[in-house]
């Protein structure tokens, strides 16, 4: 009897054996549990009952860490790769990254290979960054929609994710302008993209080169008033640098935000600068955004610059199109920008303008938010004033066409210019101000 039973033990450990041994062999670790089990099957215990029941122990114990194997090879542990932020740290990525969402998220990829990890990348390397998020390709706003929908809602005053942007570029409907002693210089610019060829994060060596060939051919398209020459930075001669520097023209390789976000990548090779005759219409090719529009001059004669622009993306965008491609645009986010900041209009309507009384009152900020603009030093976003002369310019980009936001700028510089006349003559501020 006693040895019936053990051939029975043993034909049964055999054929768990056989089962382990497959297991193994798909790359599932039983190293411990399969020795005991082995080991228990070959001994002399005389007792029989006390050996069977090892058995039965050993093997649900195995059974169990099989289990445990299977559940962490097929998904990590839940959130465990989630950015750490500082307390110091304010971002709109601190703010509405959940585990949840991250988890949702980081597994995920656009058709053109862009990850969501790159996508958050500079706000978890730069934890004093306002957004910390860039867009690799059109598609990462949809692919990412659950974090980058609250990005936008926020950072755009309530942007719903149903609402649909409206552009328009017809400069008749402005009124007024900023003719005025006080304004040194206006630029407005907007920012384009191609569709089908990558934001400055997520592009590839080609497509960047692509969009560099594709624009150059647009340029020497462009009608008279808007025709003139352009300069790929890579190569360029000292005698051009140096003239597209004192011009204020030459851009630079992206701050570190870019470079985390990857923008800088093969600098400068496919970056170029065009500018027309008068110096009064450039593209910047492949900084931030694939095109840069600029037009700009000295004085306050906001709508004849701002004609000159809409000429401009016009005579552009019909040489993309002739090309076989678009700008990347769609009728909830408008223009599509590498920044989130930037969809809708993509416009930044600006002037230099001489506000030193203004700019020192305490209420300055306050004043420049009440009536929807942005103050910045001179030389860009993060600089310093220099004799009390700020560049002011619209906050909002989506939502509101581009008049729309124009008229805005307009409206709250000569608010800002009368209060500064006010400031300095001792009378009532403006109402806007009160």
């Amino acid at each position: 009897l006693l040895l019936l039973l053990l051939l029975l033990v043993c034909k049964v450990g055999m054929r768990m054996i056989s089962r382990l041994v497959k297991s193994v062999s798909k790359g599932l670790a039983i190293g411990v549990g399969l020795g005991a089990v082995g080991s228990m099957i070959v001994s002399t215990e005389d007792n029989t009952y006390t050996m069977l029941l090892n058995i039965s122990d050993r093997l649900k114990r195995v059974e169990e860490n099989l289990a445990g194997v299977k559940k962490s090879a097929s998904k990590g542990e839940f959130g465990a790769g989630f950015p750490r932020f500082t307390e110091e740290c304010h971002s709109l990525l601190k703010k509405h990254l959940t585990i949840d969402i991250y988890d949702q998220l980081k597994d995920k990829q656009t058709p053109n290979g862009f990850t969501f990890e790159r996508s958050i990348q500079s706000g978890v390397d730069n934890q004093d960054s306002g957004v910390g998020a860039y867009a690799g390709d059109e598609d990462t706003y949809t692919v990412f929609a659950p974090f980058f929908d609250r990005v936008i809602e926020d950072y755009h005053g309530g942007y719903k994710p149903t609402d649909k942007h409206v552009s328009d570029m017809d400069a008749t409907k402005l009124v007024g302008n900023c003719n005025h002693e006080a304004v040194l210089s206006t630029r407005i610019r907007v920012g384009r993209n191609i569709r089908g060829l990558g934001l400055s994060p997520g592009c590839t060596r080609a497509q960047r080169r692509e969009v560099e060939r594709i624009l150059v051919k647009a340029f020497s398209t462009l009608p008279e008033g808007l025709s003139g020459q352009y300069y790929p930075l890579d190569g360029m001669s000292e005698t051009d640098r140096q003239r597209l520097v004192a011009d204020h023209f030459l851009f630079k390789k992206g701050d570190r935000f870019l470079e985390s976000a990857g923008s800088n990548r093969d600098w400068p090779e496919s970056r170029g600068i065009f500018h027309n005759n008068d110096k009064k219409f450039l593209v910047w090719v492949n900084e931030e955004d694939q095109a840069r529009i600029i037009s700009m001059e000295k004085g306050g004669d906001v709508k004849g610059i701002f004609e000159r622009l809409s000429s401009g993306i016009s005579a552009i965008e019909s040489a993309i199109k002739s090309a076989g491609y678009e700008y990347a645009h769609n009728d909830h986010l408008g223009y599509i920008h590498s920044c989130p900041t930037n969809c809708g209009t993509g416009m930044r309507a600006s002037v230099h303008v001489k506000i030193p009384n203004v700019s020192k009152h305490p209420e300055f900020k306050n004043w420049c938010e009440k009536l929807r603009l942005q103050p910045r030093g001179i030389h860009g976003e993060h600089s310093e004033s220099v004799g009390g002369v700020y560049d002011i310019s619209n906050k909002e980009r989506l939502g509101k066409s581009e008049v729309q936001l124009v008229q805005t700028m307009i409206d709250g510089v000569n608010t800002l210019i009368a209060a500064e006349e006010a400031l300095a003559n001792g009378s009532a501020l403006p109402s806007q101000l009160q």
